[in-house]
């Protein structure tokens, strides 16, 4: 908390004067991040933070409009050979990288080739392409084994690993491995030698940026910034982040704790707002690879024991309206979600039935490590709750506490417990990241080649594939079953309930944009 202080204190320091203040207070925009940026590098990781710091620096070639339908953004336009199998898009005029080098097409066509080795979505893309191209400096060529009508729709979503367009010496980077640099093309830049990790980030405008003409919609149209400086303000206690707040210190809290948010309710100085309609989904992630969860039978009954209204009350403060059983491993609400297969997660819960099952599964007491943000509200309370469930269960718990960047870097770790490996983390997705089967990273059976977890299933991947190709909507809500019930047959995670997310921000700022990424583009302040 001292340390706290003394940073907030030091940001405040330039505002001595009362001319400066009001200069600063105009130009700059101040942002408290839902945690900690530890990994810079947006196409490494699904952390929500670094898909924020993404959106900042880099662009895509499409976006999408408020019904998720793709648009173009860094591209001009595209055309399709009469055979499917060849897509021309043409990059707009005057597009330029931070470094003041213009964008060409093999900066593209690079960016895509490493992303697709990422993303789920780009995964699935990437094994219908035989070639990335760049037969002249605006147009990309995309060529593939087979048709893929839905390529735009992955160049295009929001998330969680956006196809970023950065330069080809960046785009050639191991995709395993961190780019040396934040270079891209988006709003803003990306400043180095104002970052510090688990204390502040700085971006400035990026004056060579050409926005779009249309208005702003998610991840599309006209991306204005509006500031000269973005501030990042690393404020992991939510008691002080909710006090900066009100005192005008920061201008928007991204997650505002359940708890504190009737506080700031309260105050006229604040707005508390949701922060996507389409709401969030938590989940309990299994690592898959390494035992005792290698053993679909004991994840069966996790899944069978989980009370969701148990993970459910302690991130939403009690509030009952800001939350609902999601029996499904798709967002309940959307297009084609139905709770196919999932029986077992309703009932009542007979612990002494749940731990002979345990026994009868073959577990043999090994440790269980659980994986526990300290600094996320969001996530927090999952880990003691998911702890004290297993312990009644017979098993054998180390509940292992951590700020959210020490998460997102040791569930990159494939060795067993014994060697720094785990078992169990938990997360929450925005509902709009996982809405269909060629999203939904969390049961995508990609094994080595997927999310951390590594699960391996070819009956979810061939139903991916079938879906990609349905034609009729009878046949799509077939394929959403049938992949729902070997997701719950074969338990990659366990989900935890359906929740709404409150964002917090100063009253005077305008343009703010619902939806799945904190965009930082649009906003105004009075």
């Amino acid at each position: 908390m001292q340390r706290r202080h003394l940073l907030l204190t030091a940001s405040l320091l330039p505002l001595a004067r009362p001319a400066l203040a009001q200069d600063r207070r105009s130009s700059t925009l101040r942002f408290v991040p839902q945690a900690n940026l530890a990994v810079l590098d947006p196409i490494l990781t699904t952390a929500g933070v670094t898909l924020n710091h993404g959106y900042a620096v880099f662009d895509t070639l499409y976006g999408v409009d408020e019904k998720f339908r793709p648009t173009p953004q860094m591209a001009e336009g595209h055309t399709v050979s009469d055979d499917g199998l060849r897509w021309t898009i043409r990059l707009r005029e005057g597009l330029f990288f931070h470094d003041g080098a213009p964008v060409r097409a093999v900066d593209a066509a690079a960016s895509l080739a490493r992303w697709a080795k990422r993303d789920t979505f780009g995964q699935t893309l990437g094994a219908a392409v035989e070639a990335w191209e760049s037969p002249n400096d605006r147009d990309i060529v995309i060529r593939l084994k087979r048709k893929f009508p839905r390529l735009l729709d992955a160049l295009s979503f929001v998330g969680p690993i956006p196809a970023f367009i950065m330069p080809e010496r960046l785009a050639k980077t191991d995709p395993y491995k961190a780019i040396p640099e934040m270079i891209g093309s988006g709003p803003y830049r990306f400043v180095p030698e104002e970052f510090v990790s688990g204390a502040h980030v700085t971006y400035t405008r990026f004056d060579r940026y050409r926005p779009r003409t249309e208005a702003a919609v998610l991840n599309g149209g006209g991306k204005q910034a509006h500031f000269e400086r973005l501030e990042w303000k690393i404020i992991p206690d939510s008691s002080t982040a909710a006090n900066a707040l009100q005192t005008g210190e920061v201008d928007w809290w991204e997650y505002a704790d359940a708890d504190l948010a009737p506080l700031l309710e309260r105050d006229r100085r604040v707005r508390v707002q949701s922060y996507d309609p389409l709401g969030f989904m938590g989940f309990l992630r299994f690592n898959s690879l390494v035992p005792p969860f290698n053993n679909a039978a004991l994840k069966r009954v996790i899944l069978s024991a989980v009370i969701q209204g148990d993970y459910m009350a302690l991130i939403t403060g009690g509030d009952a309206r800001a939350w609902s059983n999601a029996y499904s491993m798709f967002p309940p609400g959307l297009p084609f979600v139905r709770d196919a297969g999932s029986g077992a997660m309703s009932g009542v819960k007979d612990m002494a039935r749940l731990r002979q099952a345990v026994k009868d599964a073959g577990y043999k007491g090994e440790k269980i490590v659980i994986l526990s943000p300290s600094d996320l509200p969001s996530i927090a309370p999952f880990g003691e709750v998911t702890a004290e469930l297993l312990r009644r269960l017979g098993m054998n718990v180390d509940l292992q506490v951590m700020d959210w960047g020490s998460v997102v870097q040791r569930r990159t770790s494939r060795e067993p417990v014994e060697k720094g490996g785990w078992n169990i983390f938990h997360t929450t997705w925005k509902s709009s990241s996982i809405a269909n089967p060629a999203l939904n990273t969390n049961i995508r059976g990609q094994g080595a080649t997927g999310w951390f977890g590594w699960f391996d299933n070819a009956p979810i991947e061939a139903l991916t594939r079938e879906w990609l190709d349905a034609a009729s909507e009878a046949e799509q809500q077939r394929l959403f079953d049938a992949l729902q019930r070997e997701a719950f047959e074969q338990v990659p995670v366990v989900p935890l309930g359906q929740f709404q997310q409150k964002t917090a921000l100063r009253a005077d700022l305008t343009g703010v944009l619902p939806g799945p990424a904190a965009f930082p583009w649009n906003i105004r302040r009075g």
